[in-house]
């Protein structure tokens, strides 16, 4: 008995590879191009790389976490249409660099952008958003409360790998990181925050491309 396998056309491709102004590919308005240019061109799949958030030498194959997303991936333009951005927010944007990713500054600047974004959100009183954010955090808790832990911590000792850390935060003895925890909750809550966007974009881009017959792997 032979098994009849459907030929099926693909590409290769990482949102990083986009372009855009922000000097890195992201989850915005040419994803959703590129989504219908594969469906116009009668091709069916999407090959992407991993999407985690990079560590040193920014590969997308040596992430911090196995189930967290990249926030650099997250779009301005889409979250100057969730109110969380203003036009004024990106006048101040680097002149990048168009065929290739220069990763220092373009994390810094979208790392400016989620900050903002983050304060408009902590400000605003919009109860749909902020009961999204809720359900959100509700339903990753198994892994994002402590990979929001992790980054926060890391961003206090400087990005410097866990094993240069204070001991009692390296051997997570329980009264070191519950004071960490009350000591960090608004950046712990930025670092759930930005997971938040990057999976809400990411879902509504999913979404789309099956709509459009396109299936991602």
């Amino acid at each position: 008995m032979t098994m009849e396998l459907e030929r099926k056309s693909g590409i290769l491709l990482h949102p990083t590879s986009l372009p855009g102004k922000d000097g890195i590919g992201d989850l915005g308005p040419e994803a959703y191009s590129w989504i219908d240019f594969l469906s116009k061109s009668g091709t069916q799949m999407w090959q992407i790389l991993p999407l985690g958030p990079t560590g040193y030498a920014d590969s997308p194959y040596q992430c911090f976490s196995a189930f967290a997303g990249n926030p650099y991936l997250v779009s301005p333009i889409l979250l100057m249409e969730d109110g969380l951005l203003k036009s004024p927010d990106l006048k101040n944007r680097p002149e990048f660099p168009i065929n290739e990713v220069d990763y220092g500054p373009a994390i810094n600047w979208k790392t400016d952008l989620l900050n903002i974004a983050f304060t408009a959100f902590t400000e605003k009183q919009a109860e749909k958003l902020k009961s999204e954010f809720e359900n959100f955090c509700e339903e990753k808790k198994d892994w994002l409360n402590d990979f929001a832990l992790f980054m926060a911590i890391k961003e206090e000792q400087e990005l410097h790998p866990w094993l240069d850390w204070p001991e009692p935060l390296k051997t997570r003895e329980k009264e070191a990181l519950e004071q960490t925890q009350d000591r960090l909750a608004e950046k712990i809550k930025k670092h759930k925050f930005n997971q938040f966007l990057f999976f809400r974009q990411w879902a509504r881009l999913k979404n789309y491309a099956r709509q459009k017959g396109i299936e991602i792997i």
